[in-house]
């Protein structure tokens, strides 16, 4: 299979094939006659388990690490089992942060339903924001980025 053959088997695009054949996760063989990148049953089925795994949150590079011990004939069933539990207390903190911010804005929106709106006076910038009591303070333990 070609990568756009692969990538439709699969249900993703052919970046996403690119990006795992990249990463190390895919290993297809090369045409010699024209150097298009071949992929076989082997690739297909290693790229729906990349899927599965990305659906628990696992990052690309413990889905290496999974892949290498299984690789070497190694069971990847303790690891997995062990990433999943260090990471499900962050999670479990992460979504009561998130809760709590949803409650905020909730009590916030119904608190600003009825106030005017103002224009920047340079004592000012939004009356709505400067409303809200100054022991609010925004999630600091959040990452900005993506939980890998």
């Amino acid at each position: 299979m070609k990568v756009a053959e692969l990538a439709r088997a699969a249900g993703v695009t052919a970046e996403t094939v690119r990006h795992y054949t990249r990463e190390g996760l895919l290993s297809p063989r090369r045409n010699p006659d024209n150097g298009y990148q071949l992929y076989g049953h082997h690739d297909l089925n290693r790229l729906r388990f990349i899927q599965r795994a990305r659906t628990l949150g696992f990052s690309v590079r413990e889905i290496s690490d999974i892949l290498d011990h299984a690789d070497h004939g190694d069971s990847p069933c303790p690891l997995v089992r062990d990433l999943l539990a260090q990471r499900l207390p962050t999670i479990r903190q992460r979504i009561a942060e998130l809760e709590a911010l949803a409650e905020r804005m909730e009590q916030a929106l119904d608190t600003w339903q009825d106030m005017p709106d103002g224009v920047p006076d340079g004592h000012s910038l939004c009356r709505l924001i400067e409303s809200l009591p100054e022991e609010t303070r925004p999630l600091s333990t959040m990452p900005a980025g993506d939980c890998q």
